[in-house]
């Protein structure tokens, strides 16, 4: 690492994602030439069943039986994220899941120092309270309230408080917008199921004018459909988007290394497609990918997929680049781009 100061990892070896250059928030030249900026935020103080999330970064990180060269070429998009994007790694936000309030506060502060530089913040969750700081220190950076989120997850996340705390893995949408930092109208989530929230904070949601596509939907209308409509209203009004993906809403026959598993989510493939497509068509600010928790995985196919949802937000945030500087022709999502190379 050189004379860098970087914290490192706080579980485990200090290693980057699948080999990219390490980087120091503190020192702006080892990170000034990259687009995206990796951090790690191994806290599950806000869990409220199965803990274990803490260890996400580093799961994340190393899942991948490919050598980790700090390159990865895309089959569908001919382009190569983590090159293309000079991404580096800052390593892990010191946060302590003992004292949720000091580890929130790093983690916004590290964030926003990323945003505020014009870069994209790429957080390895985690629980998905973390959601909370990371939305708040990108708005900080490009606009209060002019943030839409995209959120990917089996659960609203917008409960007021548990057990006794407004702080939890169950709440931070709901703290978002009451703060300002996010607006309920261009709040989409995708993928809801299950029993949980009751008819209080359904109608709480109704009231911030939220929308919600649960499962039933997307089997009726076709997940396409839906995310046609949720990215015309994500970028209505907005400074850009942030990509909020919490890996349970994948089946947990895909995904069972997380801490609250719901049956009947999406495929992984269902998940990856959409990352891919999102990353490439909206004006991403900011990206999380939270709730991998290795202690409850099988065979580690939960940290691999977490790996690709990192790997296929690069591959599209490259892809949008590239056509931009013109180095590429708009990709057309009905053909495969294998022959790009």
């Amino acid at each position: 690492m050189g004379d860098m100061t970087r914290y490192g990892a706080m579980y485990g070896p200090d290693l980057t994602f699948l080999g990219v250059p390490a980087c120091d928030l503190d020192e702006p030249e080892t990170w000034s030439d990259a687009r995206v900026v990796i951090l790690g935020a191994p806290y599950d103080g806000g869990t409220s069943y199965r803990a274990g999330a803490r260890f996400g970064p580093g799961a994340i990180r190393q899942a991948c039986y490919l050598g980790h060269d700090g390159t990865r070429p895309s089959l569908a998009l001919g382009v190569d994220g983590l090159l293309d994007l000079k991404v580096k790694d800052a390593g892990d936000v010191e946060m302590f899941s003992g004292d949720a309030h000091g580890a929130h506060a790093a983690l916004e502060r590290a964030v926003n120092i990323v945003s505020a530089a014009g870069k994209i913040p790429l957080v390895l969750g985690g629980d998905h309270s973390i959601a909370l700081p990371n939305v708040t220190g990108v708005a900080r950076a490009v606009g209060w309230g002019g943030v839409s989120i995209m959120h990917f997850d089996a659960h609203a996340d917008t409960g007021d408080s548990s057990f006794g705390s407004l702080i939890g893995h169950g709440q931070p949408m709901r703290r978002l917008i009451e703060s300002g930092a996010a607006r309920g109208d261009r709040f989409l989530q995708i993928g809801l199921r299950g029993y949980w929230p009751g008819p209080e904070t359904l109608t709480w949601m109704a009231e911030q004018r939220m929308r919600s596509y649960e499962m039933t939907e997307l089997v009726e209308r076709g997940l396409n459909t839906c995310l046609d409509e949720a990215s015309q209203i994500a970028v209505d009004g907005c400074d850009g988007v942030y990509l909020s993906i919490d890996v349970d809403v994948v089946d947990p026959g895909m995904a069972p290394g997380t801490g609250t598993p719901e049956p009947g989510g999406l495929t992984s493939r269902e998940l990856l497609d959409a990352v891919r497509r999102l990353a490439y068509e909206l004006p991403i600010v900011g990206v999380e990918v939270v709730e991998v928790a290795p202690g409850h995985d099988q065979s580690d196919i939960t940290a691999m997929l977490g790996s690709r949802i990192v790997l296929e937000a690069l591959s599209g945030l490259a892809r949008r680049q590239a056509e931009k500087n013109g180095g590429l022709e708009p990709w057309d999502r009905s053909q495969p781009l294998l022959d790009s190379y």
